[in-house]
């Protein structure tokens, strides 16, 4: 579905007024994602974790290396791009639902489940900065996990809400896995990997370190992370 081949991603830090620095934060990444895989991507913070799932998002392009989309819809989970405060939460999941490439009918057909599943029945038509963080992010994970793109793009997104509502979006993931939907989970932890990624990829300082089955690639990762203490 999509292939990254030696792919790069700068940007630029201001460190004064008239400076400013190029950082590397891909630096050489390469590997296959396939229909209906869960894919985890592994690193410690800093990574360039979150970078690549922009990437493979379609938010920004490689400046190095080659990527390919061979015609898949993707949305990234936790962007809540189309969030604007003064729009009502109802608004906003229309245009969040349209800016991520789907139709006003697609977004309309599936609204009532979005909102019911967001908890969020008594406050839709409230502007979105009324909302607190936890309710911005349940509607975002709702959009994303409904409007079912080809592949689902996820950033740590399990942590949202209170237990309660972190049970249910863990319980969704797991339909989700076994529906045969093509999955990328971005984490640190291990364990969540672990329980629900079938392949994984470790990557260190912007690059690809390890790629296969989780197992073994998490197994690497963690001798890694125990050299260093």
């Amino acid at each position: 579905m999509i292939s990254l081949r030696n792919v790069a991603f700068h940007f630029w830090l201001k460190k004064s007024l008239f400076r400013k620095d190029r950082f590397a934060a891909l630096k050489d990444i390469s590997f296959d994602l396939f229909h209906g895989e869960s894919l985890g991507i592994i690193g410690r913070n800093g990574a360039g974790k979150t970078t690549l799932l922009r990437l493979l998002g379609g938010i920004i392009r490689p400046d190095k290396g080659t990527l390919i989309n061979n015609g898949v819809k993707t949305s990234l989970l936790s962007l809540q791009i189309g969030f604007d405060p003064q729009l009502s939460g109802l608004y906003s999941a229309i245009l969040s639902g349209m800016l991520l490439g789907f139709t006003k009918k697609e977004i309309e057909d599936k609204l009532y489940d979005i909102v019911k599943f967001a908890e969020l029945e008594e406050f839709i038509d409230q502007p979105v900065r009324t909302y607190s963080s936890g309710m911005r992010a349940r509607l975002g994970f709702s959009i994303a996990f409904h409007l079912d793109p080809d592949v689902l793009l996820i950033d740590e997104a399990l942590a949202v809400g209170d237990a309660d509502f972190k049970k249910k979006s863990f319980a969704v993931m797991k339909e989700k896995l076994r529906s045969n939907k093509t999955i990328v989970l971005v984490s640190h932890n291990a364990g969540i990997i672990r329980r629900l990624c079938n392949r994984a990829v470790w990557i260190e300082e912007g690059i690809t370190r390890a790629e296969g089955d989780t197992k073994t690639v998490i197994q690497a990762y963690e001798k890694f992370i125990g050299s260093l203490t």
